[in-house]
Protein backbone atom coordinates (compact mmCIF):
# COMPACT_ATOMS: atom_id res chain seq x y z
CA UNK A 1 0.00 0.00 0.00
CA UNK A 2 1.15 3.77 -0.62
CA UNK A 3 1.67 5.82 2.04
CA UNK A 4 3.24 2.83 4.75
CA UNK A 5 6.29 4.39 6.23
CA UNK A 6 9.56 2.50 5.47
CA UNK A 7 9.76 1.54 9.42
CA UNK A 8 13.39 0.26 9.07
CA UNK A 9 14.44 3.41 7.83
CA UNK A 10 13.14 5.68 10.72
CA UNK A 11 16.37 6.20 12.66
CA UNK A 12 18.92 7.11 9.47
CA UNK A 13 15.23 9.70 8.43
CA UNK A 14 15.75 11.27 12.17
CA UNK A 15 19.90 11.30 11.95
CA UNK A 16 19.05 13.39 8.38
CA UNK A 17 17.19 15.88 10.52
CA UNK A 18 19.34 16.05 13.57
CA UNK A 19 22.05 16.94 10.75
CA UNK A 20 20.23 19.18 8.67
CA UNK A 21 18.78 21.49 12.00
CA UNK A 22 22.51 21.17 13.60
CA UNK A 23 23.99 22.78 10.58
CA UNK A 24 21.07 25.47 10.31
CA UNK A 25 21.61 26.60 13.82
CA UNK A 26 25.48 26.63 13.84
CA UNK A 27 25.88 30.02 13.11
CA UNK A 28 23.71 30.97 16.31
CA UNK A 29 26.24 28.81 18.27
CA UNK A 30 23.39 26.65 19.38
CA UNK A 31 24.64 24.20 21.81
CA UNK A 32 24.27 19.87 20.79
CA UNK A 33 21.20 19.14 20.20
CA UNK A 34 18.82 16.78 22.36
CA UNK A 35 16.81 14.69 20.09
CA UNK A 36 13.03 13.26 21.17
CA UNK A 37 12.11 10.78 18.57
CA UNK A 38 8.79 9.25 17.66
CA UNK A 39 7.10 6.07 18.01
CA UNK A 40 7.38 4.56 14.19
CA UNK A 41 4.10 3.72 14.17
CA UNK A 42 0.57 4.82 15.24
CA UNK A 43 1.95 8.42 16.33
CA UNK A 44 -1.02 10.66 14.57
CA UNK A 45 -3.46 11.14 16.31
CA UNK A 46 -5.91 13.26 13.71
CA UNK A 47 -6.59 11.95 9.86
CA UNK A 48 -8.38 13.10 7.34
CA UNK A 49 -9.67 11.17 3.80
CA UNK A 50 -11.24 11.55 0.58
CA UNK A 51 -14.04 9.18 0.06
CA UNK A 52 -14.29 7.67 -3.32
CA UNK A 53 -17.52 6.04 -4.48
CA UNK A 54 -16.54 3.49 -7.32
CA UNK A 55 -19.34 1.70 -8.79
CA UNK A 56 -21.98 1.16 -5.88
CA UNK A 57 -18.52 0.82 -3.46
CA UNK A 58 -16.62 3.52 -2.00
CA UNK A 59 -13.72 3.84 0.54
CA UNK A 60 -10.99 5.99 1.65
CA UNK A 61 -8.93 8.11 -0.60
CA UNK A 62 -5.45 9.85 -0.44
CA UNK A 63 -3.51 11.74 -3.03
CA UNK A 64 0.39 11.41 -3.38
CA UNK A 65 1.90 14.11 -3.22
CA UNK A 66 4.32 14.21 -5.62
CA UNK A 67 2.14 12.74 -8.97
CA UNK A 68 -1.36 13.70 -7.51
CA UNK A 69 -2.83 10.22 -8.15
CA UNK A 70 -5.25 8.81 -5.87
CA UNK A 71 -4.73 5.26 -4.02
CA UNK A 72 -6.94 3.98 -1.87
CA UNK A 73 -6.58 3.35 2.42
CA UNK A 74 -7.75 0.50 4.15
CA UNK A 75 -5.37 1.19 6.95
CA UNK A 76 -3.29 3.80 7.89
CA UNK A 77 -0.10 2.88 9.80
CA UNK A 78 1.11 6.10 10.93
CA UNK A 79 -2.51 7.43 12.43
CA UNK A 80 -3.63 6.07 15.89
CA UNK A 81 -4.78 2.52 16.14
CA UNK A 82 -7.83 4.13 17.75
CA UNK A 83 -8.21 5.73 14.35
CA UNK A 84 -7.49 2.34 11.96
CA UNK A 85 -10.05 0.51 14.47
CA UNK A 86 -12.54 3.33 13.76
CA UNK A 87 -11.79 3.10 9.73
CA UNK A 88 -12.37 -0.97 10.08
CA UNK A 89 -15.81 -0.53 11.54
CA UNK A 90 -17.32 2.94 10.04
CA UNK A 91 -17.46 1.87 6.80
CA UNK A 92 -19.37 -0.78 6.89
CA UNK A 93 -21.54 0.58 8.50
CA UNK A 94 -22.14 3.87 6.28
CA UNK A 95 -22.26 1.58 3.47
CA UNK A 96 -25.43 -0.16 4.48
CA UNK A 97 -27.14 3.34 5.10
CA UNK A 98 -28.42 4.92 1.87
CA UNK A 99 -28.69 8.48 3.80
CA UNK A 100 -25.20 8.22 5.00
CA UNK A 101 -23.76 7.44 2.27
CA UNK A 102 -25.13 9.74 -0.28
CA UNK A 103 -22.87 12.28 -1.86
CA UNK A 104 -20.59 11.57 1.48
CA UNK A 105 -16.72 12.97 -0.18
CA UNK A 106 -14.69 13.51 3.17
CA UNK A 107 -14.40 11.46 6.94
CA UNK A 108 -11.84 13.39 9.27
CA UNK A 109 -10.84 11.37 12.53
CA UNK A 110 -9.63 12.90 15.88
CA UNK A 111 -8.51 10.37 19.14
CA UNK A 112 -6.59 10.84 21.72
CA UNK A 113 -5.02 8.35 23.86
CA UNK A 114 -7.75 8.42 26.49
CA UNK A 115 -9.21 6.59 23.77
CA UNK A 116 -12.27 8.94 22.53
CA UNK A 117 -12.59 10.00 18.99
CA UNK A 118 -14.35 12.26 17.09
CA UNK A 119 -15.84 11.52 13.18
CA UNK A 120 -16.35 14.62 11.04
CA UNK A 121 -18.27 13.47 8.17
CA UNK A 122 -18.33 15.52 4.96
CA UNK A 123 -21.14 16.20 2.27
CA UNK A 124 -22.43 17.67 -0.87
CA UNK A 125 -25.76 18.20 0.38
CA UNK A 126 -28.02 19.99 2.87
CA UNK A 127 -28.25 18.02 6.01
CA UNK A 128 -31.50 16.93 7.35
CA UNK A 129 -33.89 15.13 10.05
CA UNK A 130 -33.63 11.84 8.23
CA UNK A 131 -29.59 12.38 8.25
CA UNK A 132 -29.81 12.96 11.71
CA UNK A 133 -31.80 10.20 12.84
CA UNK A 134 -29.21 7.80 11.00
CA UNK A 135 -26.67 9.20 12.17
CA UNK A 136 -28.12 8.32 16.03
CA UNK A 137 -28.12 5.00 14.72
CA UNK A 138 -24.49 5.14 13.60
CA UNK A 139 -23.52 6.34 17.16
CA UNK A 140 -25.69 3.64 18.56
CA UNK A 141 -23.97 0.75 16.59
CA UNK A 142 -20.70 1.91 16.58
CA UNK A 143 -20.89 2.47 20.92
CA UNK A 144 -21.84 -0.92 20.73
CA UNK A 145 -18.88 -2.32 19.46
CA UNK A 146 -16.92 -0.32 22.64
CA UNK A 147 -16.36 2.72 20.87
CA UNK A 148 -16.38 6.34 22.74
CA UNK A 149 -17.48 8.14 19.63
CA UNK A 150 -18.44 11.68 19.09
CA UNK A 151 -20.38 11.98 15.33
CA UNK A 152 -20.11 15.47 13.50
CA UNK A 153 -22.04 16.29 10.30
CA UNK A 154 -20.27 18.72 8.15
CA UNK A 155 -21.84 20.56 4.93
CA UNK A 156 -21.99 24.27 3.57
CA UNK A 157 -22.67 26.35 5.93
CA UNK A 158 -24.04 23.49 8.06
CA UNK A 159 -22.23 21.38 11.13
CA UNK A 160 -24.48 19.51 13.30
CA UNK A 161 -22.88 17.97 16.28
CA UNK A 162 -25.11 14.79 17.94
CA UNK A 163 -23.99 15.73 21.34
CA UNK A 164 -20.96 17.56 21.61
CA UNK A 165 -17.96 18.93 19.20
CA UNK A 166 -14.77 18.06 21.63
CA UNK A 167 -13.08 14.95 23.16
CA UNK A 168 -11.09 15.43 26.55
CA UNK A 169 -7.70 14.12 25.96
CA UNK A 170 -5.38 13.21 29.02
CA UNK A 171 -1.45 13.48 28.47
CA UNK A 172 0.80 12.26 31.04
CA UNK A 173 3.65 14.99 31.50
CA UNK A 174 6.51 13.90 34.70
CA UNK A 175 4.03 11.07 35.83
CA UNK A 176 1.36 13.75 36.12
CA UNK A 177 -2.03 13.65 34.10
CA UNK A 178 -3.45 16.56 32.57
CA UNK A 179 -6.43 16.91 30.96
CA UNK A 180 -6.84 18.65 27.74
CA UNK A 181 -10.24 19.26 25.86
CA UNK A 182 -9.76 19.19 22.11
CA UNK A 183 -12.87 20.62 19.78
CA UNK A 184 -12.94 19.30 16.30
CA UNK A 185 -11.73 21.73 13.38
CA UNK A 186 -9.40 23.24 15.96
CA UNK A 187 -5.70 23.16 16.05
CA UNK A 188 -4.18 20.12 18.35
CA UNK A 189 -0.73 18.68 18.18
CA UNK A 190 -0.80 16.12 16.28
CA UNK A 191 1.71 13.41 17.82
CA UNK A 192 0.60 13.16 21.47
CA UNK A 193 3.22 10.84 22.62
CA UNK A 194 5.62 13.95 21.40
CA UNK A 195 3.96 16.98 22.78
CA UNK A 196 4.14 14.90 26.23
CA UNK A 197 7.78 15.58 25.32
CA UNK A 198 8.04 18.58 24.28
CA UNK A 199 6.07 19.46 27.22
CA UNK A 200 7.96 17.64 29.64
CA UNK A 201 11.20 19.67 28.32
CA UNK A 202 9.54 22.96 28.44
CA UNK A 203 8.97 22.72 32.35
CA UNK A 204 12.73 21.30 32.40
CA UNK A 205 13.89 24.44 30.89
CA UNK A 206 12.00 27.34 32.59
CA UNK A 207 12.20 25.02 36.30
CA UNK A 208 13.84 27.37 38.97
CA UNK A 209 12.16 30.49 36.64
CA UNK A 210 11.81 33.95 38.47
CA UNK A 211 8.63 35.95 38.16
CA UNK A 212 6.08 35.44 35.52
CA UNK A 213 5.32 34.28 32.09
CA UNK A 214 3.90 35.62 28.76
CA UNK A 215 2.69 33.21 26.33
CA UNK A 216 1.76 34.41 22.66
CA UNK A 217 -0.31 31.74 20.39
CA UNK A 218 -1.60 29.73 23.36
CA UNK A 219 -3.93 27.40 22.02
CA UNK A 220 -5.88 25.77 23.91
CA UNK A 221 -3.33 26.15 26.58
CA UNK A 222 -1.54 23.02 25.96
CA UNK A 223 1.91 24.73 26.93
CA UNK A 224 0.59 27.45 29.34
CA UNK A 225 -1.75 24.28 31.26
CA UNK A 226 2.25 22.48 31.91
CA UNK A 227 4.34 25.29 32.94
CA UNK A 228 2.23 27.31 35.26
CA UNK A 229 4.02 25.45 38.34
CA UNK A 230 7.24 27.26 36.97
CA UNK A 231 5.95 30.62 37.65
CA UNK A 232 4.38 32.99 40.05
CA UNK A 233 1.60 33.61 37.57
CA UNK A 234 0.89 33.20 33.97
CA UNK A 235 -0.29 35.63 31.11
CA UNK A 236 -1.54 34.03 27.69
CA UNK A 237 -2.69 35.25 24.43
CA UNK A 238 -5.01 33.20 21.97
CA UNK A 239 -7.01 34.60 19.41
CA UNK A 240 -9.15 31.75 18.30
CA UNK A 241 -12.48 31.76 19.99
CA UNK A 242 -12.87 27.54 20.36
CA UNK A 243 -9.24 27.67 21.36
CA UNK A 244 -9.76 30.09 24.28
CA UNK A 245 -12.54 28.28 25.34
CA UNK A 246 -10.96 25.13 25.36
CA UNK A 247 -8.21 26.83 27.27
CA UNK A 248 -10.53 28.11 30.26
CA UNK A 249 -12.11 24.60 30.54
CA UNK A 250 -8.57 23.32 30.85
CA UNK A 251 -7.36 25.76 33.18
CA UNK A 252 -10.57 24.99 35.56
CA UNK A 253 -10.48 20.95 34.53
CA UNK A 254 -6.40 20.97 36.21
CA UNK A 255 -7.33 22.76 39.32
CA UNK A 256 -4.69 26.28 37.83
CA UNK A 257 -4.94 28.93 39.55
CA UNK A 258 -2.55 31.55 38.15
CA UNK A 259 -3.30 31.67 34.49
CA UNK A 260 -4.98 34.04 32.76
CA UNK A 261 -5.97 34.20 28.80
CA UNK A 262 -6.77 36.90 26.89
CA UNK A 263 -8.67 36.39 23.07
CA UNK A 264 -5.83 38.57 21.25
CA UNK A 265 -3.14 37.92 18.90
CA UNK A 266 0.35 38.42 18.92
CA UNK A 267 0.25 41.36 16.77
CA UNK A 268 -2.67 42.81 19.00
CA UNK A 269 -0.99 42.31 22.40
CA UNK A 270 2.16 43.43 20.90
CA UNK A 271 0.71 46.78 20.37
CA UNK A 272 -1.20 46.80 23.37
CA UNK A 273 2.27 46.58 25.01
CA UNK A 274 4.09 49.41 23.02
CA UNK A 275 1.16 51.35 23.94
CA UNK A 276 -0.11 51.94 20.12
CA UNK A 277 -3.52 50.79 20.56
CA UNK A 278 -6.03 50.17 23.33
CA UNK A 279 -8.14 47.20 23.57
CA UNK A 280 -11.51 46.76 25.05
CA UNK A 281 -10.40 43.02 26.00
CA UNK A 282 -7.29 44.36 28.36
CA UNK A 283 -10.01 46.29 30.53
CA UNK A 284 -9.82 45.08 33.90
CA UNK A 285 -6.38 43.61 33.68
CA UNK A 286 -3.52 45.01 35.10
CA UNK A 287 -0.25 44.51 33.49
CA UNK A 288 1.44 46.03 35.65
CA UNK A 289 0.71 43.46 38.23
CA UNK A 290 2.52 41.09 35.97
CA UNK A 291 6.46 40.74 36.50
CA UNK A 292 7.37 38.84 32.99
CA UNK A 293 10.60 37.66 33.05
CA UNK A 294 10.10 34.90 30.81
CA UNK A 295 8.03 35.06 27.35
CA UNK A 296 7.14 31.79 25.31
CA UNK A 297 6.38 31.86 21.81
CA UNK A 298 5.00 29.08 19.52
CA UNK A 299 4.03 30.87 16.75
CA UNK A 300 2.80 29.91 13.26
CA UNK A 301 5.00 28.92 9.76
CA UNK A 302 5.25 32.36 9.23
CA UNK A 303 7.44 32.83 12.28
CA UNK A 304 7.44 36.18 14.27
CA UNK A 305 6.79 39.31 12.53
CA UNK A 306 9.67 42.19 13.07
CA UNK A 307 7.79 44.35 15.82
CA UNK A 308 6.93 40.69 17.93
CA UNK A 309 10.60 40.02 17.80
CA UNK A 310 11.96 43.34 19.11
CA UNK A 311 9.69 42.53 22.18
CA UNK A 312 10.20 39.51 23.14
CA UNK A 313 14.03 40.79 23.48
CA UNK A 314 12.81 42.79 26.31
CA UNK A 315 12.42 39.62 27.97
CA UNK A 316 15.56 37.78 30.08
CA UNK A 317 13.85 34.47 29.00
CA UNK A 318 12.55 33.05 25.66
CA UNK A 319 11.28 29.28 25.16
CA UNK A 320 10.45 29.31 21.62
CA UNK A 321 8.58 26.69 19.77
CA UNK A 322 8.86 26.59 16.36
CA UNK A 323 7.07 24.41 13.32
CA UNK A 324 9.62 25.93 10.76
CA UNK A 325 13.60 25.78 11.04
CA UNK A 326 13.42 28.05 8.51
CA UNK A 327 11.41 31.06 9.96
CA UNK A 328 13.01 30.20 13.39
CA UNK A 329 16.47 30.60 11.59
CA UNK A 330 15.56 34.52 10.21
CA UNK A 331 13.93 35.44 13.70
CA UNK A 332 17.26 34.23 15.36
CA UNK A 333 19.59 36.50 13.54
CA UNK A 334 17.90 39.22 15.40
CA UNK A 335 17.34 37.39 18.85
CA UNK A 336 20.84 36.00 18.80
CA UNK A 337 22.15 39.80 18.89
CA UNK A 338 20.75 39.67 22.69
CA UNK A 339 19.99 36.59 23.55
CA UNK A 340 22.29 33.28 23.15
CA UNK A 341 20.83 29.69 22.73
CA UNK A 342 21.14 27.63 26.23
CA UNK A 343 19.75 24.36 24.72
CA UNK A 344 17.98 23.11 21.49
CA UNK A 345 15.92 20.12 20.79
CA UNK A 346 14.46 18.46 17.99
CA UNK A 347 10.96 17.29 18.36
CA UNK A 348 10.11 14.26 15.59
CA UNK A 349 6.61 14.85 15.25
CA UNK A 350 6.20 14.42 11.89
CA UNK A 351 8.00 10.89 11.20
CA UNK A 352 9.11 10.44 7.34
CA UNK A 353 8.73 14.03 6.46
CA UNK A 354 11.04 17.17 6.19
CA UNK A 355 8.96 18.41 8.84
CA UNK A 356 10.97 19.53 11.95
CA UNK A 357 9.62 20.82 15.33
CA UNK A 358 12.21 22.78 17.40
CA UNK A 359 12.76 24.19 20.75
CA UNK A 360 15.00 26.54 21.64
CA UNK A 361 16.06 28.24 25.23
CA UNK A 362 17.68 31.70 25.01
CA UNK A 363 19.00 33.60 27.96
CA UNK A 364 19.78 37.12 28.02
CA UNK A 365 23.32 37.71 27.01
Amino acid sequence: MQGLPPIEQYDSLLAEKQQKLTALLSPFHAPVLTVFASPVQHYRMRAEFRIWHDKGDFYHIMFDQQTRQRYRVDQFPIASQLINQMMGALLPLLKADNVLRHRLFQVDYLSTLSNKIIVSLLYHKTLDQQWIDAAKHLKMQLQAQGFDVQIIGRASKQKICLEQEFVDEILTVHGKPYIYRQVENSFTQPNAIVNQKMLEWAIDCTKGSQGDLLELYCGNGNFSIALAQNFRKVLATEIAKPSVAAAQFNITANGIDNLQIIRMSAEEFTQAMNGGREFNRLKGIDLSQYQCHTIFVDPPRAGLDDETVKLIQNYQRILYISCNPQTLCDNLHQLCQTHRIEKAALFDQFPYTDHMETGVWLIRK
